[in-house]
């Protein structure tokens, strides 16, 4: 079916191909999937990784403004037009990189984190390593062509499923056909293929004459979801072709039921700690460095970007009318609750309050060498404890290490009510409530079977990890099917959770109290 897949005579940039099942990481074809290529702008993929980890890690966040580098402001096309010593927050940075794949605004983030290109190019190889990408070494931040920055198309695969499960809150970006990056709006270079091909949601482009044509994308139809990566497309158009061509034979090959293996934690480096430039891939014994003739031996770097602070997450915000009704919902419960114990005990409400707030200690000392009484009274109850102590001794009693008898003057105030005294009437109780408003869901559709709607909730939660993770699976029941929902949520959490759903073209709508 694929025998039409190969390498062009005299084209410059070599082929390569993988597909492989993003739930289990099966690999369902490839050629050339392991030749040592130029990635291209595919690399930017791995910065913007770094980028989310060290959010993750609190490095920095996304409201963190970057000072652009000299040398990130004098990289080509394509570019954001960034200058020297200008400041820009970080989310418009990320957004440059990921949707127009502006070269200025990679090497920023690179920069910034690593505290120049050599260091985070150090750190770049390192954390492919730590993520399985056995075959790739980087130079810089953004895939311009450079000696010894080399790929692997099936590490750059390695790298998309990574994206997609490790950073499911930040996956949607490489969705978006357009978005705001601070200066201007960009407009994404894989738009053609996201409006062509149905089910696909990202990834990433990358060009340069080395390179040639490389995209890594995914799709998602039903419950299979495939990601592949091409090297060396001749255009834009026949790149494409061979993507989609590729996708086809992949939710061919991919199986109905496949259990969702997630990569495992990945033990990847931090700004703070020391960095070994990559030499296990050296061949040769030539000093030049490109593909495969041989490189240069690694150094070790010492990254000095350590934390100096990491600050606790900021509370939300809550407006002033809010925080008075909380105050005077409190103030009239506890008002409520003196008034009932006052009808139950016949004590002033007023006391009760008081009783409530601080429980009185009244100690009588008796003159010697009569024990001392000392009496306690708190809310509906008073008792008169005989307490053995020394004279003289102001404080608490002593303790004595055999134990004691029960104190013979025990009276229990109010412990039982009066003989004659009339019954009081049925005291109703309430209280705030303290479930935090989680009384909304979400609906993501009615399904002909309860496999099918578990199987769709599973999937959703994958995807919009972030806004239903308080959510509780529900398949309900109904007349005409199984309706599938994500119950347990405040108002705000369904309402955001459809938005994002919707933007995705997936069927959703809250459900109220």
């Amino acid at each position: 079916m694929f025998a039409g897949i190969s390498v062009r005579a005299g084209h410059s940039a070599p082929y390569a191909a993988v597909v492989i099942d993003a739930r289990s990481g099966e690999t369902l074809f490839e050629q050339n999937a392991d030749a040592r290529l130029h990635p291209a702008s595919l690399t930017k993929m791995l910065t913007l990784y770094i980028a989310f980890d060290a959010i993750r890690r609190g490095e920095v966040t996304l409201d963190t403004m970057i000072t652009v580098s000299k040398n990130a402001a004098s990289k080509p096309p394509s570019r954001l037009g960034l200058k020297s010593g200008q400041k820009i927050a970080l989310r418009y940075l990320i957004r440059a990189a990921a949707v127009k794949s502006a070269n200025d605004a990679a090497s920023a983030i690179g920069d910034h984190l690593g505290g120049n290109e050599a260091r985070f190019a150090a750190r770049m190889t390192q954390t492919a390593k730590a993520l399985g990408m056995r075959s790739s070494t980087f130079k810089n931040a953004n895939g311009l062509t450079q000696a010894g920055h080399l790929s692997t198309a099936r590490d750059m695969n390695t790298l998309g499923r990574r994206l997609f499960y490790d950073f499911p809150e930040y996956y949607n970006i490489f969705s978006r056909r357009s978005t705001d990056a601070g200066m201007t709006t960009v407009r994404n270079t894989n738009r053609r293929f996201l409006d062509a091909y149905k089910g696909a949601d990202g990834i990433k482009t990358g060009y340069t004459s080395a390179a040639g044509f490389n995209l890594t994308a995914s799709a998602e139809r039903g419950n299979k979801r495939i990601i592949a990566t091409v090297f060396g497309g001749q255009s834009t158009a026949h790149r494409n072709a061979k993507m989609a061509g590729l996708m086809d034979l992949g939710f061919g090959a991919a199986k109905d039921n496949v259990a969702v293996r997630r990569p495992a934690p990945a033990n990847v480096p931090g700004g703070d700690v020391e960095v070994v430039a990559d030499t296990t891939l050296d061949v040769g014994t030539g000093s030049t460095q490109g593909n495969g003739e041989g490189r240069s031996a690694g150094k070790t770097i010492r990254l000095v970007t350590s934390v100096k602070s990491s600050p606790r997450p900021k509370s939300r915000p809550m407006s002033d009318d809010k925080i008075a009704a909380t105050a005077n919902a409190v103030v009239a419960m506890q008002d409520d609750i003196a008034s009932m114990l006052a009808q139950v005990t016949g004590v002033a409400p007023e006391v009760v309050a008081q009783a409530s707030a601080a429980p009185a200690v009244v100690a009588a000392i008796e003159p010697a060498p009569e024990p001392e009484q000392v009496e306690v009274a708190a809310a509906d109850w008073a008792e008169v404890v005989t307490i053995e102590k020394p004279l003289g001794v102001v404080g608490a009693p002593a303790v004595d290490a055999a134990p004691q008898r029960r104190p013979a003057k025990l009276l229990m105030a109010s412990a039982e009510p009066a003989k004659d005294a009339p019954k009081a009437a049925p005291v109703v109780v309430t209280r705030v409530s303290t479930s935090g408003g989680r009384h909304w869901g979400v609906n993501v559709g009615r399904y002909a079977s309860r496999a099918t709607a578990e199987r769709t909730l599973m999937q959703i939660a994958l995807a919009e990890s972030t806004t239903l993770r308080d959510g509780l699976r529900k398949v309900m029941e109904r007349k005409g099917g199984y309706d599938a929902n994500y119950m347990g949520l405040t108002q705000e959490q369904a309402d955001l959770a459809c938005r994002r759903l919707q933007a995705r073209a997936m069927q959703c709508f809250t459900i109220g109290p």
